[in-house]
């Protein structure tokens, strides 16, 4: 019997990474998106469309986080571009408060639930450094409290947090998804909605400089 397994998938290109290792590492795989209050949806359209070419069950939760103070949740708040200077040393405006915690909360309640042994997240520590829950630190303590704080802890079936992307660059991520035939065409990791991606926000220049680095074309359209 296959392994089942939570896969964080929020449409981006990293999450679509993680999707497919999970795949790949023979897991039975539920996608998990999250419909938060972020500006736009358009990342949710891209996780549907990952999941339908993977033929995989995809839940959306919604939750209601646009009281917390973040550019992702406030259209008052700018969204950064252009900016100079290494992108992975501050927290920027895009940082929303304890999303992680929250997210993989959820993830791991839902993991219990479906007798699935682990929750895989796609977060980068050598990109998002700045970011203080994407660093190995906090998945290392979170696993920790899941081993106090659930049922299946308590019975000696830990949730295990699995962090594939943790210290890959962007480049290398790009790289690996190629090498599994991840649908990175389909994948949508700007800031801001619409129908093509802005080109300079942070994480628009993230993925194009990964994408350069890989020697590869990124499929995708930018204004």
């Amino acid at each position: 019997m296959m392994p089942k397994a939570i896969v964080l998938l929020s449409g981006g290109l990293d999450s679509a990474v993680t999707l497919a290792i999970a795949i790949d590492e023979g897991s039975e795989v539920t996608a998990l998106s999250f419909r938060y209050g972020q500006r736009h949806t358009r990342e949710l359209d891209s996780a549907e469309a990952v999941c339908e070419h993977y033929g995989i069950d995809h839940k959306v939760i919604g939750i209601d986080l646009s009281s917390f103070r973040s550019a992702l949740t406030d259209k008052s708040i700018k969204i950064p571009s252009d900016r100079e200077g290494k992108l992975d040393e501050d927290i920027p405006d895009t940082y929303v408060p304890a999303r992680n915690i929250i997210f993989l909360s959820i993830a791991a309640g839902l993991c219990e639930s479906a007798g699935a042994g682990a929750v895989y997240i796609g977060a980068n520590a050598v990109e998002y450094l700045g970011y203080p829950d994407c660093r190995p630190e906090f998945f290392l303590q979170f696993k920790k409290m899941l081993a106090e704080g659930t049922k299946a802890g308590i019975e000696g079936r830990t949730i295990d947090i699995r962090t594939p992307l943790i210290g890959l660059s962007k480049a290398d991520i790009v790289r690996k998804g190629k090498e599994l035939g991840a649908p990175l065409h389909l994948t949508w990791s700007c800031y801001k909605g619409g129908d093509t991606a802005c080109g300079h926000c942070d994480s628009c220049r993230l993925r194009l400089k990964g994408f350069e680095e890989a020697g590869h074309k990124d499929e995708i359209s930018y204004g």
